[in-house]
């Protein structure tokens, strides 16, 4: 069956790779401000009324972490307002609501992969309002699947990867720092398994409603990562720097503090949303995103 999806946040990194990963799934309506805006309830409910979707699939969302902490109400407008608006015109539709959020919920004090059942405690803006946005979601209820990913990126937009790849074509030695630790994951990954669970249909989504877990298998630093972005730099003859030496995140002071280790364990993602052979019952494996390392890899040859 055809579905009637809106896409809302369609020109970000993710957006983008599921606007293309959708497709096959339904007619998708994209959008993006100002056609839709994520601070205006209003806007948000004619919308959603508009278009009457069976799927709500939110990608939007205030990622500027530092600026957060001088922006605290627009913040919290499209981190959390903005979702439980969708949630509560999504549950009056009977429509799945899909949301991401972040491993920036947590403190990163615990030093080992969070679950789904470890209590969040955000340290900065940003991540205080992903989590109201979570907690709206799940107090209006309906069908919904929340995913905390970690640390995305995409080779189309500015993000941590093309920072690197820009500073190794610039400058000769470059700082990063060591002590900050989550899962890369790349966007396009991220849309795909989500459109893998999207394709098993409603009813399938709807049993398994709630909150998990959906990043990069395994995790790295800062600077793991950026070693192996320029090992993997298809244009390696270009790069200027010679070194890359470790740094610690009190060695550049922001507005917004970091949690310092916030991987996230995915587990139960993975034992929720399985892969069964053609007419039988068993598992053939749990749905995970590939080893960063390798997802980093093939991002680079595209």
């Amino acid at each position: 069956m055809m579905l009637k999806i809106l896409l809302l946040g369609n020109t970000g990194q993710l957006g983008w790779e599921l606007h293309r990963t959708l497709q096959p799934l339904g007619k998708v309506v994209a959008l993006d401000y100002p056609e839709v805006n994520m601070a205006d309830t209003v806007s948000i409910r004619k919308t959603v009324q508009e278009h009457c979707p069976e799927v709500i699939i939110n990608a939007t969302a205030y990622t500027a972490v530092d600026k957060a902490e001088s922006e605290p109400e627009l913040a919290e407008a499209i981190n959390a307002t903005g979702p439980a608006v969708l949630a509560e015109e999504s549950h009056k539709l009977n429509a799945l609501l899909i949301h991401f959020s972040t491993d920036y919920v947590f403190d990163g004090k615990k030093g080992s992969p969070y679950t789904e059942t470890d209590a969040p405690n955000p340290i900065n803006v940003y991540g205080l309002t992903k989590l109201h946005g979570e907690q709206a979601i799940q107090a209006v209820g309906g069908a919904y699947l929340i995913l905390r990913t970690s640390w995305v990126y995409s080779l189309r937009r500015e993000s941590f990867v093309s920072k690197v790849l820009e500073w190794a074509r610039t400058q000769k030695t470059l700082r990063i720092v060591d002590d900050q630790i989550a899962n890369p994951t790349w966007a396009r990954m991220l849309a795909e398994i989500t459109a893998q669970v999207l394709a098993r249909g409603e009813e399938y989504i709807h049993e398994r409603a709630g909150l998990y877990h959906l990043a990069g298998d395994g995790y790295a630093s800062r600077l793991e990562w950026a070693r192996k972005i320029l090992e993997f730099d298809p244009h390696r003859e270009t790069q200027v720097c010679k070194e890359i030496l470790p740094a610690l995140t009190n060695d550049f002071p922001t507005p917004a503090q970091r949690p310092l280790f916030s991987a996230l364990n995915c587990d139960n993602f993975a034992a929720t949303f399985t892969l069964h052979p053609a007419g039988t019952s068993r598992v053939l494996r749990g749905l995970r995103l590939p080893p960063w390392e390798a997802a980093m890899r093939m991002a680079m040859e595209r």
